[in-house]
């Protein structure tokens, strides 16, 4: 059939929306808006295949409102400027019913673009819907935001997917003439990735494929859909997600998940550069000195991934994930800079002591520049105790040692030679 099975079997009614029950359930919030006509301006947020262009329109046939379209892919500003001349002109605002103007992937407006809508929808005349993939937090300028409401949908479960297949194996004909049955759902199920337009996609395909009659299993499932492009977006809110994910699922000390991530991240075609990165951060910041060697080993694996590339550089990538995660933690160094920072923020340019200045010409040594500085090699054990911090920070801690083995024995060491810095009691 020329139509897809997607477009066949998009909802006609409310009632037929399967899922995001929260707002569209009976007592639901957006769902009580709609019945009572008060329709406000809102963005709906989530990710492809939830039902956001649908439901756009189901709001309009609902509350009998002039629906006008626009993707932001392909308008500019003058496409917007006559959209709303033309809905101001045919004098639906006038009869008290302002007409839906619903802009799909509304984040791809620029500020300017953005800017052309404030008026309209600040006067009420018209009522925006947008539909985006991405955080309206970053993506939608705030006097937009502001003057909407956001509702978030979320991608369809398990039980959902299934409330759709049976919908279209009742009410689609040419699914019913192909006499289908499954011995197995759950790969048709994984593929579609909580979309259900690729769902059906899918499913029109892998029944295409097999014909009439078919059994379908996870193995011909993945036969047909093997090379699947994955969800994952390099720009888009997922790259965002993920990669908090893998960072912290490496802080946690798990190495199942790191890789599991790691994983998500290279069949979305992540660059590889970016992921070794944001392992050299890691093993600075969360590893630090209870182990050492983990920035060298991200370091190594930065190299790596340079010289060989893909798909090589993914082994390296997993061993140093895995590296890290089972490496002891310790944020101590981190947390010694900011505290360092934030006292050069809050006490200013304080004068170094004289003993730790440089004295290169007569006049800085007669100014007793480097007068009273112990050479610490000079001493046993290659400590002299002396004052090195500004007069008026001396006593202050910045480092606090981590609760690991390595730092431990640093910590003995420390309290010995800086009792003022360490004693019993911990920092000033």
């Amino acid at each position: 059939m020329s139509v897809p099975l997607a477009e066949r079997l998009r909802p006609r009614t409310l009632e037929q929306v399967i899922g995001q029950n929260d707002l569209l359930g009976k007592g639901g919030q957006l769902r009580n808006l709609i019945e009572k006509d008060l329709i406000p301006s809102l963005i709906l947020w989530g990710p492809p295949g939830v039902g956001k262009t649908t439901l756009a329109q189901l709001i309009a046939e609902k509350s009998q409102r002039k629906f006008f379209t626009l993707s932001a892919i392909n308008s500019g500003v003058k496409d917007v400027r006559e959209i709303l001349q033309k809905a101001q002109g045919q004098g639906l605002f006038a009869q008290g019913k302002a007409p839906i103007l619903f802009i799909d992937e509304i984040h791809r407006f620029s500020k300017s673009q953005q800017d052309s809508l404030l008026n309209a929808v600040e006067k009420g005349i018209v009522v925006l819907i947008g539909a985006t993939t991405e955080n309206p937090s970053f993506e939608v300028i705030p006097a937009l935001r502001s003057r909407c409401q956001v509702y978030v949908l979320d991608s369809l479960g398990k039980e959902e997917l299934e409330q759709l297949l049976d919908r279209a194996l009742m009410e689609d004909q040419w699914l019913r003439d192909q006499k289908i049955s499954f011995k197995e759902k759950e790969a048709l199920m994984r593929y579609s990735g909580g979309d259900a337009r690729k769902f059906l996609n899918n499913l029109e395909l892998v029944v295409g494929q097999l014909g009439e009659g078919a059994v379908i299993s996870n193995d011909k499932v993945e036969q047909v859909l093997s090379g699947r492009v994955s969800n994952y977006d390099k720009n888009g809110e997922q790259h965002y997600d993920i990669i908090s994910a893998f960072i912290k699922s490496i802080r946690g000390s798990d190495p199942n998940a790191a890789v599991y991530y790691l994983a998500r991240m290279i069949e979305g075609g992540e660059d590889p550069k970016f992921i070794a990165r944001r392992l050299i951060i890691l093993a600075a910041e969360d590893i630090g000195l209870a182990n050492p060697n983990a920035l060298l080993i991200a370091n190594a694996c930065f190299d790596a991934i340079a010289k060989i590339g893909w798909p090589e550089g993914r082994i390296a990538l997993s061993q140093c994930a895995i590296y890290l995660a089972n490496s002891p933690k310790s944020n101590s160094a981190y947390l010694a800079i900011n505290q360092a920072q934030a006292t050069v923020k809050e006490s200013g340019d304080l004068a170094v002591p004289l003993a730790l200045r440089n004295a290169p010409t007569q006049l800085m040594k007669d100014l007793n520049y480097g007068d009273g500085y112990k050479y610490s090699h000079d001493y046993p054990g290659n400590f002299a105790e002396q004052e090195f911090m500004p007069k008026a920070l001396q006593g202050k801690t910045l480092y606090q040692p981590g609760d690991n083995p390595a730092e431990k024995k640093a910590s003995d060491i420390l309290k010995y030679r800086w009792p003022k810095y360490y004693s019993e009691k911990g920092s000033d």
